[in-house]
């Protein structure tokens, strides 16, 4: 075992190093700050099975940058840097962005469920998969998912209709190649069905719209869509649970 930490220039200023499996804390915080003093970015690799040295790497105030896939040799290896501008990790705004970098993150999903007079429901035909869904979509980066929702529907649909109340919040679990999420339905209200004619389609999202019975939902959706607008619309009239999971209670 050694403390020796490998140093390598892999662009205009930007440092790479190596840490030999075992490396000490104290080895490469060490190498970090030397590094720092004539670099404007430190960088470094650690295999995802290496839990020392990525805690190492965070203790060091190396911010988590994300997945390189395939990236030596074929195998993964996570990507941590720190600038010579970062707030020093010690400080508050450094530990906060420090914490930030690698703590979880869960997409956020937020539709809106609006209704005709009838009690249907207002679905969307998309053309990048077979099924019916609610309008809506994701929400971005330091969005708020109420903002999202009608957001989504003017963009959508071009339709401004306010954000009402959260009527159910359900989890996703992971799903064909996608990560899990959290998917928030707003109460869009209920309108005269003639809103349709108000419609104007994206066209790179959406296909058709038109107001769905709840029997028509189940023909139309997948299983877990259409058990969450039933417990969306259960929950406008107070039945049910508030969170479900696939759309379900239990």
């Amino acid at each position: 075992m050694t403390d020796e930490v490998g140093v390598e220039r892999v662009g205009k200023g930007i440092t790479r190093l190596t840490l030999p499996l075992g490396s000490s804390l104290d080895a490469v915080r060490a190498k970090i700050i030397e590094t720092l003093a004539d670099t404007e970015r430190v960088e470094i690799l650690v295999d995802p099975d290496d839990a020392t040295g990525q805690r190492n790497a965070l203790m060091s105030g190396l911010r988590r940058e994300g997945l390189l896939r395939g990236f030596v040799d074929g195998a993964d290896r996570f990507l941590y840097a720190r600038l010579a501008s970062d707030d020093p990790p010690e400080r508050g705004d450094g530990f906060r962005a420090l914490l930030n970098s690698y703590l979880p993150r869960k997409r956020a999903i937020t539709q809106m469920l609006i209704r005709d007079r009838d009690g249907r429901v207002l679905l969307c035909q998309l053309t990048y998969k077979q099924d019916w869904d609610l309008p809506g979509g994701v929400v971005e980066v330091g969005e708020s998912p109420r903002d999202a929702a009608a957001r989504e529907v003017e963009e959508e649909l071009a339709l401004t209709i306010p954000t009402g109340e959260l009527l159910l919040t359900d989890w996703l679990p992971p799903w064909r190649g996608w990560d899990d999420a959290v998917c928030l339905v707003w109460d869009g209200g209920a309108h005269d069905a003639s809103i349709l004619d108000r419609v104007v389609k994206q066209a790179r999202e959406i296909k058709d719209v038109r107001f769905c019975t709840p029997e028509e939902v189940h023909e139309l959706a997948t299983d877990f869509t259409a058990r969450r607008v039933a417990a969306a619309l259960g929950r406008v009239d107070g039945q049910g649970s508030a969170y479900t999971e696939s759309g379900r209670s239990e």
